[in-house]
């Protein structure tokens, strides 16, 4: 009997991309729960998940692992093969300070120029940028972040290159460009042409509206405000 394999996510979540993409990565065969994370959260998300109720969710022979970045550790401990971390310890470490970087500073800053009110829109605009010129650094040439090959902190940097992307473009934003950070703009387009990238990010043509409705029912509730 094979492993059982499952992820609770949201089609839509760069999170939950993470976790589908590392296992597609390592070959990994798994099962695929779309939860309806707006609406009725299933009982099974809640139980695997009770303190954050929140996608995605790794099930492992019934084990629940929880977290993105938890997971993406995981899976890579777990099956060997593949490995998307370094095996150098210096430079293991480095790729984590790198994923660290995105999560805790670029992904946010980025997500609250796109939404942020006009007034602090251009100082927020202006430490996004700054952000985008420290991440672009840590490419030094190479063609992905993990060198010639895709790597953990080119999962997770994922948030930046496409979903990011598709917000800003809605926004009439462009911080992200090739006049800007041509490097960065190049390592995005680099990544999302990837054949097992391509076939596992959400269709552009269905984010777009999605986040379109986002945004209106955002700035509808900060009008109520």
């Amino acid at each position: 009997m094979g492993e059982e394999v499952k992820v609770f996510g949201y089609w839509a979540s760069p999170y939950s991309y993470r976790a589908e993409l590392a296992l597609k990565l390592k070959g990994v065969s798994y099962e695929y729960i779309n939860e309806d994370i707006f609406g009725n959260k299933s009982d099974l998300l809640l139980k695997y998940n009770p303190v954050h109720k929140k996608v995605p969710v790794l099930l492992h022979n019934g084990k629940p692992i929880v977290e993105s970045l938890v997971i993406l550790e995981y899976v890579e401990e777990t099956w060997k093969h593949n490995p998307y971390l370094p095996q150098d310890p210096y430079d293991k470490a480095t790729a984590r300070f790198w994923i660290k970087f995105i999560d805790e500073k670029c992904f946010p800053t980025l997500w609250l120029a796109a939404w942020s009110a006009e007034n602090e829109r251009e100082k927020v605009t202006n430490e996004a940028c700054e952000y985008l010129k420290t991440l672009e650094s840590a490419l030094n040439g190479k063609k992905f972040f993990g060198g010639e090959t895709i790597g953990m902190v080119d999962i997770v940097a994922s948030s930046v290159g496409y979903f990011i992307r598709v917000t800003q473009e809605i926004m009439g934003q462009n911080l992200l460009s090739a006049d800007k950070f041509p490097q960065l703009f190049q390592w995005s387009e680099d990544f999302a042409n990837c054949s097992i990238v391509k076939e596992s990010l959400p269709p552009r043509d269905k984010l777009l509206p999605f986040v379109k409705g986002l945004i209106a029912k955002y700035q509808q509730d900060n009008a109520k405000a």
